[in-house]
């Protein structure tokens, strides 16, 4: 159930983007009466799962899931058609428009992917709010269990003060500056401590097997779903109670329970649990590698009844929602560029990182929420925006470069030098995209 879960909104999320990223493209041609020949979701190699044809424009989908495209005549793209471009220009072929126009056209695409990540990120603005946590309500600071931040020097219970000398207020601000941080100050136990990233740090993050968050906001252990197959099992607990001590001592928070556990193999220990806003006893049986079976669950709310942290809510009136949204966007296409930036940059091993398809489906929760669903489609669509801005021949940013220079320079580059351009686009993003899905594969049988 998982896997269809997460495959349907990978695949709902693609389909919308390369269809309304092809639509970019596909209205401005029409617009200045350009024929548009196909109009595809996904690459139909040889044959199509459906395509049906009205006026001009062949509409259909393809059994190729690595993308979409419009066929746009007189255009040299990733058809290479040759045979077209070898007649003399027809005044609705594309190389017979207007050097600005054809730019619009280009462009297109790249401006849907940004309307659409900002008018998504509107509307989750107005609906959501936004939520976070306070740095400064977290008394005993952060779970940090990933080995590479315990061999750098940081340890659980830090408290976060600063990033590169710049003071930091929240959660949401310790999550938006993950990427690009390379100094932390951290109060430990009331010293100030500094912590300096090596500039290979997210290669070496990357190598590391641990999978996971780096900074975890410490909770309790609250009680989920009690393993039938499990020593526990028919245990009175019920989902919500909150473990408060084991044999006598307090155990505050998860990150505490499993070492703990491990002292207590094949024992029953007297454990105190809180329901509601009461305390009941219970001996908990642990087995002989130190688990209970019973799987954990959070509720954030609950916690901070509890006095674990304090919750913030923002929320936006309607006319708000515009400056909030456009604010989320912005900080997301400046994070984007900022990791294009480090994946570039060979010293910082962040190419390691770097995802093709199955890094994209992971991202998706194994649980249907359409906020995070529309979070997560808001940035795949800034993502698509930016890389298709690259000046790569063959993406939308090569196009872009050759009419810039042509309107500059007043000189049209040869149709001959612009099918070699595409030849050699094509060729860079076959093993960009190569490489990609071979870190995933190779993530996926070594890590």
């Amino acid at each position: 159930m998982e896997f269809v879960i997460k495959i349907g909104q990978f695949l709902l999320s693609l389909s919308l983007l390369i269809v309304l990223h092809e639509l970019g493209h596909f209205i401005p041609a029409k617009a200045f009466k350009t024929r548009v020949e196909k109009f595809y979701l996904f690459f139909d190699v040889k044959y199509s799962l459906f395509k049906k044809k009205i006026g001009e424009t062949v509409y259909g989908i393809g059994w190729l899931p690595l993308g979409g495209y419009v066929k746009i005549a007189g255009m040299i793209d990733e058809s290479m058609d040759k045979e077209q471009m070898a007649k003399p220009p027809q005044p609705w072929e594309f190389r017979s428009k207007p050097a600005w126009q054809r730019l619009i056209i280009m462009l297109g695409g790249v401006f849907v992917n940004f309307v659409l990540a900002y008018l998504i990120y509107v509307v989750l603005s107005f609906a959501y709010g936004d939520t976070d946590i306070t740095l400064k309500s977290m008394k005993d600071g952060y779970q940090i269990d990933n080995p590479l931040l315990n061999d750098l020097g940081f340890k659980t219970g830090d408290k976060i003060i600063a990033l590169d000398d710049v003071k930091v207020k929240s959660h949401r601000d310790v999550i938006k500056g993950l990427v690009e941080t390379e100094k932390y100050t951290i109060d430990r136990n009331g010293e100030e401590v500094t912590i300096q990233l090596p500039v290979d740090f997210l290669g070496q993050l990357t190598s590391r097997k641990v999978k996971g968050k780096l900074f975890k906001v410490r909770h309790p252990f609250m009680v989920g779903e009690i393993k039938d197959t499990m020593v526990n099992k028919g245990i009175d607990l019920k989902e919500g109670d909150v473990l408060l001590s084991i044999d006598g001592k307090d155990l505050k928070y998860y990150d505490q329970f499993e070492p703990r556990m491990l002292t207590y193999k094949n024992q029953t220990v007297n454990s105190v649990f809180l329901r509601g806003n009461d305390t009941i006893t219970r001996q908990l049986k642990v087995d002989s590698e130190g688990f209970v079976g019973i799987v954990p669950m959070k509720n954030p709310k609950r916690f901070e009844e509890l006095g674990y942290y304090d919750i913030t809510l923002k929320e936006y009136t309607f006319l708000e929602s515009f400056g909030g949204g456009k604010d989320k966007f912005v900080e997301q296409v400046s994070s984007y560029w900022g990791q294009l930036g480090k994946i570039f940059n060979p010293s910082t091993g962040a190419y390691k990182g770097v995802g093709g398809f199955k890094a994209i489906y992971d991202v998706f929760p194994s649980t249907w929420n359409w906020a995070d669903f529309w979070n997560l489609t808001a940035f795949l669509s800034i993502m698509l925006g930016v890389l298709n801005l690259l000046p790569i021949p063959a993406l939308d940013g090569g196009h872009v470069m050759f009419l810039l220079f042509e309107m500059v320079s007043g000189r049209k580059p040869s149709e001959k030098f612009l099918e070699n351009a595409q030849l050699v686009g094509f060729i860079i993003l076959l093993a960009l995209v190569l490489f990609a899905n071979g870190n995933d594969i190779f993530k996926a049988v070594f890590n």
